[in-house]
Formats: structure tokens, C-alpha cells, sequence
């Protein structure tokens, strides 16, 4: 039996452990029958007969820089029909400068709102806020949110940016406070999926810290994100 190949891009800004986030998910990946084969740069989007050979990539790269030819390959290894997930930074705040990886992606954080001003000490915590991530309706049924309750998080909660071309799951809602500048709440995504050409996308928002990436729930979206996006018989 052919074993499904997993490739593990990881690297850019450290505050997101990008090894150990990764390095939480890779026995999954084993486990399910996966090779796995890891980079820490995405010049192996350039190699095109590399990700041919790809079912899934699992992206933790947050900021960065990418070339016009890596987005382009990574982007054609998806229409292809590889899969591309990630969580957080890694994957929805990466590459800022590349307006081709945003069309790809189709959500791009913004910010993530902050404590009151008079409580902030100078650290992450700053941004921790508490927040529901809610399943939407399509969410409860989708099979890698069914089941899955609303859950509070302690966290960063991230504002994102977002085309209508993704399919929800879960959203998150930043209310009105006296020191932001936004007069009515305003709801983002925070799970969801977007078919590109003959590949599939998974992105879930929360995931900053590691004990983020362990809470249950959390943890489920994530590996069950990575076995719905991997490659699909019709795309082989």
C-alpha cells in the first residue's frame, strides 16, 4: 500500500514555535499512515516535481518572505490537487507582501485585540482575551467540526480579513469596548475551508501557543484538517 506523503513547512517568526507546534502534530501524521518529510523554508514550493508528488502540506511559517516563483508553485500544486493547511500565524498571517498567497489562502489576519491599555504590562499576554469560537450551522455538519461544541479560549483572537469564496465553520465575535475604535461588533472566521482548483484548504485561527494547540478541541480541528485536505482520489 502506497503511504500518503506529508510535507512539514515550518519556520519564520519564532514566537510561534514553529518546530514544537509542528512537532506536536507529526506522530498524528505518522500514525495515519503518512511519510513525512520536513523543510524549513518554502523553497521547496519552486520544485514542482516535489509537490506533485504531495498529498498534504501543513504549513507553520508566520511573516516571512516568499518568492514569485514559490508562491507560484505552491499555488499550482493545489489547483492540482495537493492539500495545504496550517493554524494561526503559520498559515493566515504569513507572507504579507504576497498578495497571490492571500488570494490563495482567502483570509489574512488584521489584528488581535488587546486588554485595556491601563492593564497592559509590556507582554503576549496583552492580547489574550477571552472569546467563544462558535461552529456555524454548516460547521456541525462538516467532518471536521461535527460534533464539536462552541469553546472558550483564553487567547489571541484574531480579526481576519476574508474573501466569500471560503466555507465557514467557526467564527469568532470581537465585541464594542471603550478603548477600540469599532462602533458595533464584528465577526471573523476562525475555522475555515476553501476548495482551490482540484485542492482542498483548511485554516483554523487559534493556535498561538502551544497549550492552545493541545486544548481538545483545538487539536481535533486540526487533525482532522489535515486528513480532509490531503489529496483526493479525483484529484490524484
Amino acid at each position: 500500500m502506497t503511504r500518503r506523503k506529508a510535507l512539514v513547512v515550518r519556520g519564520g517568526w519564532e514566537g510561534h514555535r514553529p518546530v514544537e507546534a509542528t512537532e506536536l502534530f507529526i506522530p498524528f501524521l505518522e500514525r495515519s499512515g503518512y511519510a513525512v518529510r520536513v523543510e524549513g523554508s518554502t523553497e521547496i514550493y519552486a520544485d514542482a516535481a516535489e509537490l506533485a508528488d504531495t498529498d498534504l502540506i501543513v504549513q507553520c511559517m508566520t511573516m516571512s518572505q516568499i518568492t514569485t516563483e514559490q508562491v507560484a508553485g505552491l499555488a499550482a500544486a493545489v489547483v492540482a490537487g495537493t492539500g495545504f493547511t496550517g493554524w494561526h500565524g503559520g498559515i493566515a498571517d504569513s507572507f504579507r507582501s504576497s498578495s497571490d498567497y492571500l488570494h490563495l489562502v482567502g483570509g489574512q489576519f488584521a489584528t488581535h485585540p488587546g486588554v485595556q491599555p491601563c492593564d497592559r504590562v509590556g507582554r503576549e499576554e496583552d492580547n489574550f482575551l477571552p472569546h467563544t469560537i462558535a461552529i456555524t450551522d454548516l460547521g456541525r455538519e462538516h467532518p471536521i467540526t461535527a460534533g464539536i461544541e462552541d469553546f472558550d479560549l483564553v487567547t489571541e483572537q484574531y480579526w481576519v480579513l476574508h474573501d466569500d469564496l471560503i466555507d465557514v465553520l467557526a467564527t469568532t465575535t470581537h465585541p464594542t469596548r471603550e478603548w477600540h475604535p469599532w462602533h458595533r461588533p464584528v465577526t471573523s472566521p476562525a475555522i475555515w475551508t476553501r476548495h482551490w482548483g482540484a485542492g482542498r484548504i483548511v485554516v483554523a485561527t487559534p493556535g498561538h501557543s502551544l497549550d492552545v494547540l493541545e486544548h481538545p478541541s483545538v487539536r481535533t480541528v486540526i487533525e482532522r484538517g489535515m486528513v480532509w485536505a490531503t489529496r483526493t482520489a479525483s484529484a490524484s
